[in-house]
């Protein structure tokens, strides 16, 4: 379907793991729109490689996947947000099974990897490192057989309806280029990430914050936004996208070296290369910078592996690599950090209600508090799969609330891509969050990322096309990410400082809380 309906049961915004399971929980009780951006295929979800992790295996406890889940969260996860995770996860994996998806197996067991920061081999894979790709895949079937549910492609959502202090439908730019208004008992977020509010990033070209900021805009509680994840293996080449090396590649025990060839990381972590993502980020940018080289690169290291297992494991990876010369069984990778994930997202419970009346969040857009100041490897499928489903069951006793009236409301005729100057603004706030509010900051660098953005929001003030709603968005969630990392006056999981290098957890240990012009911490 191409064209979204003037009014619906229900609104998701964002068609990947956690829209989709939503949307099928939905189904049941009344008609679901769910609104892709671009293709349903141009997701995080999609582009997932590393897997999902759940406590299924005979040598793994559900006890034990929590543990390291907070472990891993450095004080800051909700416990029960990761009870509820980790308890639910099998069940919501199970579905996934019975649903058609085709999880690797050795033999007729299902086969379990090791990733970072994980006491167990408890990783999920399919086609080796397609699994994002697989779920979705199994969740869009599932979606088509539901005859409630409508899946509308190149539907852009740029603000959310409001009346009487509860949200009641959505803006969109329509697939033709048209406005319009959708009606809706209930709204769920599902629309992922800010990665590309950064120079470097691993995620596709969707992720520009659209939730976060229509949220924010609409006055809801925006929480932990200081903490991005750098992914610590993206493919680094001058001429190719930052293509993710999954972390299950040093899962294999794939090594890490500097420019120098020496092995560094067993000198910054007693896992080594399999320490958390924020401890080997930090450790490849502290390499590059003591490097004596001119242009100091970090490699990857599979070549002491088993060159037909490496090839069966990690096919995608392999062929994508090729494609730039670089043969991953005999040649080092090149590669360097890159923003992989929004730990923070919009305020919600553990049904994926926000602080406002008819307004959900789930999956990457959302902040249950389950991954606290750092997210444990291949928690965040399951995250979306767990609280898509919680959301789902939450909104159905939304039916019939709010107005139901459709109507065409105020938006953009311009479907295009956007103009020069809408490109530069966008450009330079992913330079200014990349070398200021990025894997190191400093409280100079933030106050001068908040006052410069300040200064650009004039340009994106009045956003008339779709790129530039994506540059506004962006600059929505710069500040807010900005502004919640200068509050932050300690250094924890993610957010490091050099000038507050240590815990504070007497005053933070504690969540950010943005709404408005303040932040608190609660």
């Amino acid at each position: 379907m191409n064209c979204a309906p003037s009014e619906a049961d229900f609104v998701v915004i964002g068609a990947g793991v956690a829209g989709l399971r939503a949307a099928v929980e939905l189904a049941v009780a009344g008609r679901v729109v769910v609104l892709a951006k671009r293709e349903v295929t141009d997701s995080a979800t999609h582009y997932a490689q590393g897997g999902i992790a759940a406590a299924l295996s005979d040598e793994d406890e559900i006890g034990l996947h929590l543990q390291d889940t907070l472990n891993a969260g450095d004080g800051l996860c909700n416990p029960e947000s990761v009870k509820v995770l980790v308890e639910e996860g099998p069940e919501r994996i199970d579905e996934l099974i019975q649903w058609g998806t085709a999880f690797d197996r050795d033999g007729t067991k299902l086969a379990f990897g090791r990733e970072g920061a994980h006491s167990r081999n408890r990783i999920l894979h399919a086609h080796g490192d397609s699994t994002g790709r697989e779920i979705l895949r199994a969740l869009y079937a599932k979606s088509k057989t539901l005859a409630n549910i409508s899946v509308c492609e190149f539907e852009f959502s740029t603000r959310l309806h409001v009346e009487n202090g509860r949200v009641c439908g959505v803006h969109v730019i329509g697939a033709q280029g048209q406005p319009q208004h959708i009606s809706a008992s209930a709204v769920l977020l599902a629309s992922g990430g800010v990665g590309q509010l950064y120079r470097n990033t691993t995620n596709p070209g969707v992720a520009t914050g659209d939730g976060v900021a229509m949220a924010f805009r609409a006055g809801a509680e925006i929480s932990d936004m200081e903490f991005i994840q750098f992914h610590p293996t993206a493919l680094y080449l001058k001429k190719a996208p930052r293509f993710l090396l999954s972390e299950a590649l040093r899962g294999e025990g794939a090594y890490l070296r500097n420019g120098e060839m020496h092995r560094f990381m067993p000198k910054y972590h007693p896992m080594a290369e399999l320490a958390p993502r924020d401890v080997v980020s930090r450790a490849i940018m502290h390499e590059l910078e003591v490097s004596r080289m001119k242009d100091p690169l970090v490699y990857l290291d599979l070549t002491h592996l088993d060159p037909e297992h490496i090839k069966t494991r990690f096919p995608r990876i392999y062929r994508t690599c090729l494609e730039f010369n670089i043969d991953i069984t005999t040649e080092l990778i090149p590669i360097r950090p890159a923003a992989h994930y929004t730990m923070g997202g919009v305020r919600t419970g553990l049904d994926a209600r926000t602080s406002l009346p008819g307004l959900y969040a789930a999956g990457e857009a959302a902040c249950t508090g389950v991954h606290g100041a750092n997210r444990l490897a291949s928690n965040s499928l399951l995250e979306g799969l767990v609280f898509g489903a919680r959301a789902g069951i939450a909104m159905r006793e939304e039916l019939g609330q709010g107005p139901r009236q459709g109507s065409t409301g105020p938006g953009s005729a311009a479907s295009g891509p956007g103009d020069t100057a809408t490109e530069a603004v966008v450009g330079e706030i992913q330079d200014l969050m990349w070398q200021n509010v990025g894997i190191v900051r400093t409280g100079s660098g933030l106050k001068q990322a908040v006052q410069r953005l300040q200064e650009i929001t004039p340009k994106v003030a009045q956003p008339s096309s779709r790129r530039a709603w994506e540059a506004a968005n962006l600059h929505t969630a710069g500040l807010l990410v900005a502004r919640s990392a200068l509050a932050r006056e300690e250094s924890r999981g993610a957010h490091y400082r050099t000038d507050f290098p240590t815990h504070n957890d007497a005053k933070f240990l504690k969540h950010s809380v943005a709404q408005g012009e303040s932040i608190r911490f609660a």
